[in-house]
């Protein structure tokens, strides 16, 4: 089954890629890597949700937004690629977690990006992965996630 497939039979639609906040671009492919700039869980052109988790933000709603920003990441790459079936692998994934000073818990986080990039690209979905906990993101996001991607033509 393609990625497309995969996303099709967890009803994921890829929305259009999300525009830059700045002064950057969405990629960058130098050779067969393609690094995708930070992701924020945008649905819609508004955050899913603001503020800390462990404060504003519960666990379950901060996996959920990894996971959204897994699918925007998702949604550059394709735009980058044109068909998520070059992806020879995830190589790397770096998530940031705007974290209540005693949340501990930003690798379950980013479980929900790790997961649904699993779950579309298979086995080259395994990869390599940081989860750090930040004061402040972005607009106030919740999580703001990177990546790191090997394709082939």
């Amino acid at each position: 089954m393609t990625p497309e497939e995969k996303l099709k039979t967890l009803g994921i639609e890829l929305p259009d890629v999300p525009k830059p906040l700045g002064s950057y671009v969405p990629f960058v492919r130098t050779g067969n890597l393609v690094y995708l700039s930070g992701m924020l869980p945008l649905k819609g052109g508004k955050l899913l949700k603001t503020g800390k988790v462990g404060e504003a933000v519960v666990l379950d709603e901060a996996v959920e937004c990894a996971r959204t920003a897994a699918v925007n990441g998702l949604s550059v790459l394709k735009s980058a690629l044109g068909d998520l079936g070059k992806v020879k692998r995830c190589v790397k994934i770096s998530g940031f977690v705007a974290s209540a000073d005693d949340f501990t818990d930003q690798p379950k986080v980013m479980n929900g990006a790790s997961d649904l990039v699993f779950e579309v690209l298979g086995e080259n979905g395994r990869h390599a992965r940081v989860a750090v906990g930040v004061n402040v993101l972005p607009l106030n996001s919740p999580v703001e996630i990177d990546f790191i991607f090997e394709v082939g033509d």
